[in-house]
């Protein structure tokens, strides 16, 4: 599998943004895929999973902002940011880990997967 992000911007705060992660040689029900956002002077952090059986989970602080979904051809992956906070800016990544590395419908380790090359979103106060 290769992905590839997309969709970066600059956005006001509590406007909204919609990823893309171009995904090929993707099968659907062997990944779990998971966007992540790295901060300036943060630690790489998960957003939200799409798990091989289509369901989706989210971290607290985003759940109902944010929503993960899958185009008809399965081979393109979308992250609809809205509300969005200038807290929120940073690179923002997709990666695909094969499903015997993930539980709970995200991945074990984040060195398991296979990593897009990032998209920038910034949040503007």
């Amino acid at each position: 599998v290769q992905v590839a992000d997309s969709g970066g911007d600059s956005v006001q705060a509590g406007g909204s943004l919609r990823l893309s992660c171009t995904a090929s040689r993707y099968r659907p029900d062997m990944y779990c895929v998971s966007w992540w956002r790295k901060g300036s002077g943060k630690e790489r952090e998960r957003v939200g999973s799409l798990d091989s059986t289509g369901a989706t989970n989210y971290v607290d602080a985003v759940k109902g902002r944010f929503s993960i979904s899958r185009d008809n051809d399965k081979s393109i992956l979308h992250l609809q940011m809205n509300d969005l906070k200038p807290e929120e800016t940073g690179m923002y990544y997709c990666d695909a880990t094969y499903r015997q590395y993930c539980r709970g419908g995200y991945p074990l380790d984040s060195d398991f997967g296979v990593w897009g090359q990032g998209t920038q979103g910034t949040v503007a106060i």
